[in-house]
């Protein structure tokens, strides 16, 4: 697993939150995608403080698959209950991810 593992799971999610956004006609509220932004910058940050230890545990299959079913069913019932709150803020923290996953693995930027 790496960085590109990684991706391609923040990926999936965010391929169903555009799907479900589409479904119930949202409108992306620019408030909540610039909380999901900032949120996931705040994550990184902390998680740079031990990264082995963040990466050993997130190596576990278990994690990840448990993280992917909570991710995409936080979509479903967000989309549901207050979709352009949870839509927004999931659209805004997985870009963010996208992108400085990009930035900082020397992979991505051939």
């Amino acid at each position: 697993m790496g960085a590109r593992s990684d991706a391609l799971l923040a990926v999936v999610v965010l391929v169903a939150a555009a799907v479900a956004s589409v479904l119930v006609d949202v409108v992306l509220s620019p408030s909540f995608l610039a909380v999901g932004a900032v949120s996931t910058l705040v994550f990184e940050a902390i998680a740079a403080r031990d990264p082995d230890a963040v990466r050993r545990y997130w190596e576990r299959p278990a994690v990840q698959g448990a993280t992917l079913v909570v991710a995409l069913a936080g979509v479903v019932v967000g989309a549901r209950v207050a979709p352009s709150i949870v839509l927004s803020f999931t659209v805004g923290s997985l870009v963010t991810y996208l992108v400085f996953l990009a930035v900082t693995n020397p992979a991505y930027r051939s």
